[in-house]
């Protein structure tokens, strides 16, 4: 059977009070699986009841087959592996004491260690990467390092199904990857399922292959990431407000200013640190002229006011040169963003050049041998600066405020 844990008309809650109903989980064996969604919407509920820690409000949660109110605690402690957020050990308990009570359902009356139970501490501490932890006291280890060590305890039950409720809760980046690279490890390598409810939306989109989104009551939709994961979802998920979350590259963006302070020369990624720069000065900014395929569009279009943009593979046509200059007249300030030049965006350099002419304060963040490349005499009206600080330094220096 591939299935390890599945769900049957399940509403998941405390006595009688349903918080989640209808959660539909059919987890086959190697997955990592992964509930996403705010504060306080049910996620641990739900991990709590997949654990047998609560019964159902109604319907069954099945284990390999079988019932979990059926089966008893031993049984259950053999296949399933529960790692909480608050987690905590005795007093001057070291990490192999900690570790070695994972092996509980193992043991006999007096729960000595064999020699193949003490293989098995030893093999999850190599696992996780703890090893060198192993002679430590619990209570004296980073956040990082007690995740860790609380997964290798996790292990040692040989579970075929391990709950994490926010296991990267409280974590430096390092430590976040290194847990998820741990559950990919297991559940590739050993087949071992994953359930986790996680907060990090990009690590979960990125470090899970299946995800559940949960929000006011209710699963409001369960697959991978890919098919998911649409624009608008995660920002009406979260109530996201003054703030777009990006599909394309995983983050939370800052809605811009409305207004037109500054125009931006953008693409080939140029634009992007800029947008979010200028845009945290507390400039309004509108750009262009990107094409929709460019790595800087999405970005842009999140932060600017207003971007002209053209079709993928598409000529820039005369209309979008029109709407780019108005942009650039009503602007106190036009930055060309260093943008690599070819056939298919000369006309920004045109657009630039055009504005230098007619008096415009244009800032340049070329070489003075590129600009006098791209722009031949008129380079002589364009500042140029080196990084976004030389920028606000002659921004500045222009006497003026925008």
């Amino acid at each position: 059977m591939n299935h390890i844990i599945k769900t049957q008309n399940l509403d998941v809650g405390y006595g009688k009070h349903t918080v989640i109903s209808d959660v539909h989980i059919d987890a086959l064996r190697g997955q990592v699986i992964c509930l996403l969604g705010p504060n306080g919407a049910g996620k641990s509920t739900i991990l709590r009841t997949l654990s047998g820690l609560l019964a159902p409000v109604k319907g069954a949660v099945e284990i390999d087959g079988t019932d979990i109110r059926e089966m008893k605690k031993k049984e259950i402690a053999r296949k399933v592996s529960l790692v909480l957020t608050d987690a905590v050990a005795p007093e001057l308990t070291s990490v192999y004491e900690l570790i070695a009570m994972g092996r509980t359902p193992y043991t006999n009356f007096l729960g000595k260690l064999s020699d193949e139970d003490k293989k098995i501490i030893d093999e999850s501490l190599e696992v996780v990467g703890a090893t060198f932890l192993k002679n430590r006291f619990y209570s004296e280890l980073s956040d990082g390092e007690k995740q860790k060590v609380m997964i290798a305890r996790a292990l040692v039950q040989e579970p075929e199904l391990i709950i994490l409720d926010e296991p990267t809760s409280h974590l430096d980046i390092k430590h976040k990857v290194e847990v998820i690279r741990v559950l990919q490890k297991l559940s590739n390598e050993r087949g071992i399922t994953c359930i986790l409810s996680l907060h990090d939306i990009d690590l979960a989109l990125k470090g899970c292959q299946i995800v559940l989104l949960v929000h006011k009551g209710e699963v409001v939709a369960q697959g991978t990431p890919e098919e998911i994961i649409h624009k608008g979802i995660i920002q009406e998920l979260y109530d996201i407000k003054g703030a777009e979350y990006n599909e394309m590259y995983g983050s939370i963006e800052l809605k811009g200013k409305q207004g037109n302070d500054i125009f931006v020369t953008g693409g080939n990624s140029s634009g992007t640190n800029l947008y979010r720069a200028l845009s945290r000065k507390g400039f309004a900014l509108t750009s262009g002229i990107i094409h929709e395929n460019d790595a800087d569009y999405p970005i842009a279009k999140s932060i600017c006011s207003e971007v002209v943009s053209e079709k993928p593979f598409e000529p820039i046509t005369s209309e979008a040169v029109s709407r780019a200059e108005k942009l650039i007249a009503d602007a106190a300030y036009i930055v060309d963003s260093g943008f690599a030049v070819g056939t298919g965006n000369w006309e920004n350099v045109e657009i630039i050049k055009k504005s230098a002419e007619l008096g415009k304060k244009v800032f340049s963040f070329r070489s003075a041998q590129e600009c006098r490349q791209y722009y031949g005499n008129t380079a002589d009206k364009i500042y140029l600066v080196s990084g976004i600080t030389g920028l606000f330094e002659q921004i500045s220096t222009r006497g003026e405020q925008v």
